[in-house]
């Protein structure tokens, strides 16, 4: 199935169905390929840097705006939630109004949030434009595919898909060791500040280079009941997820909500085969490749931010280094993914997905595989080969399950598939810390009271128990003030052995996924609407 594609050269967003379908109408720079993926790709860069900046900010909002432990949760949560519940209705509005001003709307709006974060004076506040960066960020983050897809034809949409994957890797991981900087030299503030200058280039370029494509075909109207349906599924579903570790996960609030969310995605397929233009049309789904891809994604997201999210309390807590530093042990992650990410395209562009996806998750298995042997003095050069291992591994399906995606759907539905590629991952990475952290929590509660016992500590009460373990399952050793040094040493010592078995159960549990996925993977092909976009004459 291809799309017919018209393209408003003035970028106004206005009737874009009088203006010829022809890449060559494009004048100047505006919507040359390879500038617009520049743009893209700085605004991207905001929002995948502040999905781990924030995290080395939060012991210094916490300190200066007198804020709880539960706060500085829902300094994480407020945004996560806002972002995974609208990426799929951010996506048709993109493809409803056109992806080039959806794109320009979310940069200047997720700016201006970071902007009044920087300004608050109360952690009320910070939350609150938390959740209005989430809304913002939905909005780009399809859009800047939907600008790809529609921009880039098809022998060169891997290779900028890769481009695009690379910054989002880069930003992810190197957003630790930027927040370390900014935290330890300047402020917490400067954390959010940063995206101003970033936004504002972004708009700039974006005014400049973006061209508006429009398919002919898109949607005219809004399936809103099955905007509130959807949204109320995923909130329920990320609500129970994000709860879960602290609840319980025999809890019954979390089943209820749980159950909530089966049952309003149930009414919303229901709703879906009977509304003239819905949401996301189930067909999409007959695509076995574009639903590998969507699980792929999912499996991807489990092991890899679910694994991931156990490193960092195991080089902060168990190893002693900050939060730079710390960073910087993650270099070899990020410089894989970088190095990988476009020869990726490149070989996906040439042999097709199945075989690099399969290889990219075997390698991620046997990179989680690595990080389950790692000990309290595991030395350098071995961290650094599982991590750069595991950027290896990540690149490949990085790009080649957005393309999967991307690729698979109509050209008219590409802000929605792009939607669903960046919520299958956000969904994914929840389920992977919450699953993983209940596997680490067992783990750590069946193992630690033997262990206290064995190195002959004084025994704990039961309450006593369980603020102990809640500091192992952290990387931290529950030493009290004024303890003897032996005895320090001895509980330092006990705590970092069973924080280490919990985080090897759960990199196994990671590495059982990933190989799930290689399976997985060998249902997916090359996008049979990759080649339904606007080749720009500029290539």
């Amino acid at each position: 199935m291809t799309s017919q594609t018209t393209i408003d050269t003035t970028g106004s967003g206005g009737d874009a169905s009088a203006v010829p379908s022809d890449a060559t109408s494009a004048k100047g720079m505006r919507g040359h390929p390879w500038l617009t993926l520049i743009t893209v790709a700085v605004g991207v860069m905001m929002v995948a840097l502040d999905g781990t900046i924030v995290a080395i900010a939060n012991p210094a909002i916490g300190e200066d705006l007198k804020a709880s432990w539960s706060d500085l949760q829902w300094i994480t949560n407020a945004y996560f939630l806002a972002l995974a519940v609208s990426l799929i209705t951010a996506g048709k509005l993109g493809d409803r109004f056109g992806h080039r001003q959806t794109f320009l709307i979310g940069v200047a709006g997720f700016a201006a949030s970071s902007a009044a974060i920087g300004l608050s004076q109360g952690i009320t506040m910070v939350i609150v434009f938390r959740v209005f960066q989430g809304l913002f960020g939905a909005l780009l983050m399809p859009a800047a595919l939907g600008l790809l897809r529609a921009t880039f034809p098809a022998e060169k949409l891997n290779m900028a898909i890769g481009i695009w994957g690379m910054v989002i890797g880069a930003s992810t991981a190197g957003g630790p060791i930027l927040g370390g900087v900014l935290v330890e030299h300047v402020n917490w503030q400067s954390v959010f500040f940063i995206n101003v200058p970033v936004g504002v280039l972004a708009v700039a370029l974006g005014v400049w280079i973006l061209l508006d494509h429009r398919a002919e075909n898109a949607p005219r109207s809004f399936d809103l009941l099955g905007i509130a349906l959807l949204s109320a599924a995923v909130f329920c579903l990320v609500w129970a997820i994000i709860k879960a570790p602290e609840w319980g996960w025999g809890d019954t609030g979390v089943w209820a909500f749980i159950i909530a969310s089966l049952a309003s995605f149930g009414f919303f397929a229901y709703w879906e085969t009977k509304v003239k233009e819905p949401l996301i049309p189930l067909g999409l789904f007959r695509s076995v490749p574009l639903s590998a891809g969507v699980v792929l994604m999912v499996l991807m997201a489990i092991s890899f931010m679910g694994g991931l999210f156990f490193v960092t309390f195991y080089l902060q807590g168990v190893r002693g280094l900050g939060p730079v530093d710390a960073g910087l042990r993650l270099l070899p992650l990020t410089g894989m993914m970088i190095v990988g990410s476009p020869l990726a395209g490149a070989m996906i562009t040439k042999v097709g997905p199945r075989i690099p996806l399969a290889g990219g998750m075997a390698l991620t298995a046997l990179a989680m595989y690595g990080m389950s042997t790692l000990d309290t003095h595991t030395g350098s050069g071995v961290m650094s080969l599982w991590f750069a291992l595991l950027g290896l591994g990540l690149a490949p399906v990085m790009v080649g399950a957005t393309e999967v995606i991307v690729g698979n759907a109509p050209l008219e539905l590409s802000g929605v598939a792009g939607g669903l590629q960046q919520s299958a991952m956000q969904v994914g990475g929840s389920l992977g810390t919450a699953v993983l952290g209940a596997v680490m929590a067992s783990k750590v509660d069946n193992d630690l009271p033997g262990n206290w016992t064995d190195a002959g500590l004084p025994p704990l009460a039961p309450e006593q128990l369980e603020g102990a373990a809640t500091a192992v399952q952290k990387g931290g050793a529950p030493v009290p003030p004024g303890t003897p040094e032996a005895i320090a040493t001895k509980i330092t010592d006990v705590a970092h052995d069973t924080f280490i078995s919990g985080m090897s159960a759960a990199s196994l549990v990671a590495a059982g996924v990933a190989v799930v996925a290689v399976l997985v993977a060998f249902l997916t092909k090359r996008g049979e609407n990759a080649g339904a976009g606007v080749g720009a004459a500029h290539i």
